[in-house]
């Protein structure tokens, strides 16, 4: 059996492979847009004697909130002396787990291209790579669920803490006191909201490629040769 490179640019045409090529795309795009997010929110405190101060809130990928100080050391804000505060949250562990999926998609649909324009010749004759190329889709379509669905609860548990509220219950100087405080200026999550949407649809993609990909395997093969043909009687054994 040869199992040199060839060059063969057909698979592009079918759906086993142009499939692979978008859920190369739909991954940059699911990754890349959360990889390097930055954003800042802009604090205004309302002081009771009628003057305001501003605090800003940054905070950047892997959204690690518990380490970004709102006020650094000890200050005097609107005549109320305030310890050093950090904001509350950390959606580390989910973002992370999303981007690693996310990689690691597309890194193994670059291979599963280069074996598809190169080595069909050799996947095809094998059993192995069709079974081993359906298993890991299967996978991955699991872990695009449970990483999407977890950096969408992490996205939500950022914007909370974010928000007007969140910035409220972190800030001791704004609970019973003459002092208000609102998010005057909010940070673009936009975004990071079609990161979750590019999660979910990598979900689906991946699925679709899972039909097309156990095509290929002999477990598609045999349930179809064990069936009898239209027509085709069953000849009685000799006596």
């Amino acid at each position: 059996m040869m199992t040199g490179f060839r060059l063969n640019l057909s698979p592009l045409k079918e759906l086993l492979g142009f499939i692979k090529l978008v859920e190369w795309l739909t991954a940059i795009f699911a990754f890349g847009s959360c990889g390097g997010f930055s954003g800042r929110n802009i604090v205004t405190l309302f002081c009771g004697d009628g003057s305001n101060t501003t605090l800003s809130a940054n905070f950047h990928y892997p959204f690690r909130l518990n380490q970004v100080l709102l006020i650094q050391g000890n200050a005097t804000v609107c005549n109320h002396s305030v310890t050093m505060t950090h904001m509350m949250g950390d959606s580390a562990s989910a973002v992370e787990f999303f981007v690693g999926v996310g990689v690691v998609c597309f890194l193994y649909s670059m291979v599963a291209l280069l074996v598809y324009l190169g080595y069909m010749h050799v996947y095809k004759d094998s059993d192995f790579g069709p079974i081993c190329d359906f298993v890991i889709t299967a996978i991955l379509v699991f872990l695009w669920l449970v990483c999407s669905s977890a950096w969408a609860k992490g996205l939500q548990n950022v914007k909370d803490a974010t928000n007007t509220e969140g910035i409220s219950n972190t800030l001791a100087l704004c609970k019973g006191s003459n002092v208000t405080c609102e998010v005057t200026e909010f940070a673009n999550m936009r975004t990071l909201n079609i990161s979750v949407v590019f999660g979910y649809l990598n979900m689906f993609v991946w699925a679709g490629n899972a039909w097309f990909v156990y095509k290929e395997t002999r477990w598609h093969s045999q349930k179809y040769s064990s069936q009898p043909g239209p027509g085709r009687q069953q000849v009685p054994a000799p006596i």
